[in-house]
């Protein structure tokens, strides 16, 4: 049974990586520092499903601490090493931009580092559109993309300028997987469709930085759980974006949750931030070619499956500040 270290497990990406590993017979070593940055019932919650399963253990460790770490890589053989953590958010990064490099940065290298020590053989780097600002679209991983628009962007293609270099190298094999705008059931709680859903259950007013026009390549999170699962059997060097390929607007995705939550949306609309991309959208070509993907849940069902988890959770998710 191989063995894979998956850091942020009881993030909302993480969790659903580690969830899928154990069913298809791996066994997880998960790691989280269980921070604030939101609400921590939601990792919590996500943990506490983890810990139910067979062949899963955790460790509250944080990836920024180098000897905490090490003592991970001298207690278990791992095959590989899937990094989901990492500080995120746009508004948050223009905050706090040191958490956001020591974490994202520093963390990142010290994985890469016990990797290349211990001779982990698969590296997979989650990370994000957001390094896609100037491109055109859809996206394609070979654009020259080096005008970040906030220090979350920087900071994650600073990670993967170095996850190439361990590859150069040292030889490791290498994929940085381009998530485009996750989404579905137990998400963070300051993403927009989590909080379009909670303010509109709760007749709140909806807030939407610019005119509702803005276009995202909305990607339901069983599929990219399983677009980076599949990513731990590539040799070499990789970028791939996992993304719906089917952009929708924020005022269509706002219908969308109308109508299955069968509540009207009252909308207010504010200035759009400097920091926030107009629109996305993912070529997924090498994805279909390195790894025989592509997503299977469409954004109406997806939005079916995320409403119907928020209401059968309602009583403690109505408590989340988002």
């Amino acid at each position: 049974m191989e063995t894979i270290l998956v850091t942020g497990t009881a993030g909302f990406i993480g969790s659903k990586v580690s969830e899928c590993l154990i069913n298809k017979g791996y066994q997880v070593v998960g790691l989280d520092n269980l921070n604030h940055y939101y609400d921590v019932r939601l990792k919590e919650k996500r943990l506490e499903d983890l810990l139910e399963l067979a062949n899963f253990k955790f460790y509250q460790i944080d990836i920024e601490d180098f000897t905490s770490l090490e003592s991970l890589f001298q207690k278990y053989q791992f095959h590989g090493i899937i990094n989901e953590a990492a500080r995120a958010g746009i508004r948050a990064s223009i905050e706090n931009p040191l958490a956001y490099q020591k974490t994202n940065v520093e963390g990142n290298l010290n994985l890469l580092e016990l990797g290349k020590k211990y001779k982990v053989g698969q590296y997979v780097l989650a990370s994000t559109s957001s390094v896609y600002s100037g491109c055109s679209q859809p996206f394609q991983e070979e654009c020259k993309n080096d005008t970040p628009l906030s220090p979350y962007a920087a900071t994650k293609m600073a990670a993967e300028l170095m996850t190439y270099t361990y590859h150069y190298l040292y030889q490791m094999n290498v994929t940085v997987l381009r998530y485009f705008t996750v989404y579905g059931p137990a998400a963070r709680p300051d993403m927009s469709i989590f909080r379009f859903i909670k303010w509109i259950m709760e007749g709140n007013k909806v807030q939407i930085f610019g005119d509702g026009k803005q276009v995202r390549d909305f990607t339901y999170i069983d599929d990219i759980a399983e677009g980076t699962i599949r990513a731990l059997g590539l040799k070499g060097f990789h970028r791939i974006n996992l993304g719906n390929n089917n952009p929708s607007s924020l005022s269509e995705l706002i219908y969308i949750i109308e109508k299955y939550t069968g509540r009207k949306a009252k909308m207010e609309f504010l200035p759009i931030l400097p920091e926030d991309m107009r629109s996305t959208w993912a070529d997924i070509s090498k994805a279909k070619e390195l790894l025989d993907w592509q997503p299977k849940v469409t954004l109406d069902e997806g939005i079916k499956r995320t409403v119907s988890w928020m209401k059968g959770n309602w009583e403690w998710v109505r408590g989340i500040k988002v």
